[in-house]
């Protein structure tokens, strides 16, 4: 193996080769630390005609131009593999790096299912070591909506969310795209559960319109609520009792409950836990009245996106096709809430004599 160098513009990429997004603010820092430092691990590279393409590196050979520098330090490789052989090794090269984001994964697994022969999911995860059921996930990203892929990508949107979005109609992924733009959530995991819910709701908008249920399922319903709400506020009355608990003074209220300080804070903790819970539900219940304004909204909403139907049949049909089972994104967990640890009375610290300070040492600095 022998390390030359080599001009930039004799260099060109790899098209096909698995990895599309270099994050822009990392190719520059990758890129000064070449200038100031140089090349630490030279590209590999194969002779291709009067050039040479890559066979990996191409971040630092991105950032080598980012840098203008005009010449490069190379691996020139001799070797007899295929073209997918060679794919699938730079698949394996960078699939567990943080180097390959979700759906440069997800479009990795679906090339070599459609271009290798008799190629299943489950081959594709032995091979890259991961679960069929990752390679599956990955899979399902491909009905995403090209924008909200492009949020994926960028990281902006996680693969959890993703995952539970591309299991609603193109329809309802634009829907929840613009809520999301607006800044409806909070955070990831309410991205997460309103998926969910939306996806629970797009086959079940008639049983849900109270024109369609009958005058015993409306009276029903009707109960519910009033003895939903009632109870609710009957929690909010409650306030009161937990403001004048709060703001008493804590060493008269050790005194009036003597020796039942432990089980009484035992007794709060159980009603912090069953508060947390509760309004955990209520969040969900909030997801899925939103979820279900927008599923009225597309009443004709399908399990199972157009784009994802048709891709699915024209692989169906394709001589030679690999069979391919659509992954379920699994329910969302609700986070359990965190215990409570009852505080252990601290023992009362003595006063220590004050000590004269010692006037500051100066540290050297140090450069990283």
């Amino acid at each position: 193996m022998t390390i030359t160098t080599l001009p930039i513009d004799q260099i060109r990429r790899n098209e096909r080769q698995p990895r599309e997004f270099f994050e822009p603010n990392a190719l520059q820092e990758l890129a000064d630390s070449i200038k100031r430092f140089g090349l630490m691990q030279p590209i590999e590279v194969r002779r291709d005609g009067k050039q040479y393409e890559i066979v990996a590196g191409e971040r630092r050979w991105r950032a080598h131009q980012i840098a203008e520098l005009t010449e490069i330090k190379v691996i020139v490789t001799e070797d007899d593999l295929t073209e997918m052989e060679r794919f699938k090794r730079s698949v394996a090269e960078n699939i567990n790096r943080a180097d390959m984001t979700p759906m440069e994964e997800a479009r990795a697994f679906r090339r070599i299912l459609d271009e290798q022969e008799d190629a299943e999911p489950k081959d594709v995860a032995k091979e890259f070591g991961k679960s069929t059921q990752y390679v599956m996930l990955r899979l399902a990203l491909l009905d995403l909506t090209e924008e909200i892929q492009q949020h994926v990508n960028s990281g902006a949107i996680g693969t959890q969310a993703a995952v539970q979005i591309a299991a609603l109609t193109p329809g309802n992924q634009s829907a929840v795209l613009k809520k999301w733009a607006a800044g409806a959530f909070a955070g990831d995991n309410e991205l997460v559960h309103f998926a969910y819910a939306l996806k629970q709701q797009q086959n079940q908008v008639v049983a849900m319109i109270v024109e369609d249920m009958s005058p015993e399922e409306r009276e029903e319903r009707q109960r519910e609520r009033a003895t939903t709400r009632k109870n609710i506020d009957r929690i909010e009355q409650m306030l009161g009792l937990l403001d004048e608990l709060a703001k008493a003074d804590p060493m008269k209220l050790a005194i009036a409950l003597e020796g039942e300080v432990a089980k009484r804070l035992e007794q709060m903790d159980r009603v912090a836990d069953a508060v947390t819970k509760a309004r955990f539900n209520v969040r969900q219940a909030k997801a899925h009245a939103e979820a279900r304004e927008i599923a009225r909204l597309n009443p004709d909403a399908e399990h199972q996106s157009l784009a994802a139907k048709k891709a699915a049949t024209a692989k169906t049909k394709a001589p030679g096709a690999a069979k391919t089972t659509q992954a379920k994104p699994a329910a969302p967990k609700p986070k359990a809430p965190a215990k409570r640890a009852t505080p252990k009375p601290a023992a009362p610290a003595k006063a220590a004599a004050p000590r004269p300070k010692a006037p500051a040492k100066h540290a050297a600095s140090t450069t990283a």
